[in-house]
């Protein structure tokens, strides 16, 4: 299936009084990658309301593994899962980039709805072709790291 990797660096303002990453900022990380995979994949949110579609999650589960803190950077690699009728799954782990442990794992579902009246309708062949694709699309680094 269809993999992403999204590299971000923690900020500051994320941490919590514990100095590691505030617990619900994992949903704002696995929402940013998704958001950067479905860039990457279909062209973007745009391209789906283009043609009349949108997505909506509908189920969130985050598990943790180990600390974040201030200042690393983190690797949020995202891989289709289950594929369905008019839902599908993203699973994104999220790992250290400087030796990959594993901080956090999250499987988010989403839901294709018609963008007009948001009732769910079947994924369209194209984002089914994309999805069921064995390639890598690539790499975005926002932490300030080069990958050159």
């Amino acid at each position: 299936m269809a993999r992403f990797t999204l590299r971000i660096r923690v900020r500051y303002n994320e941490c919590d009084a514990q100095n590691v990453v505030f617990n619900a900022r994992y949903a704002d990380y696995v929402d940013l990658a998704s958001t950067e995979f479905l860039r990457a994949a279909l062209g973007g949110y745009q391209e789906l309301l283009a043609q009349g579609y949108e997505n909506q999650i509908v189920k969130l589960l985050i598990e943790w593994k180990a600390p974040a803190r201030f200042d690393d950077v983190l690797d949020l690699n995202v891989s289709v899962g289950r594929i369905g009728n008019s839902s599908f799954s993203l699973h994104t782990e999220v790992r250290s980039s400087a030796g990959h442990a594993l901080i956090a794992t999250a499987e988010a579902v989403y839901v294709f709805v018609n963008a007009a009246d948001f009732s769910s309708c079947p994924i369209p062949n194209f984002v089914r072709d994309k999805f069921d694709q064995n390639g890598n699309f690539g790499m975005m680094d926002q932490s300030g790291t080069s990958t050159r």
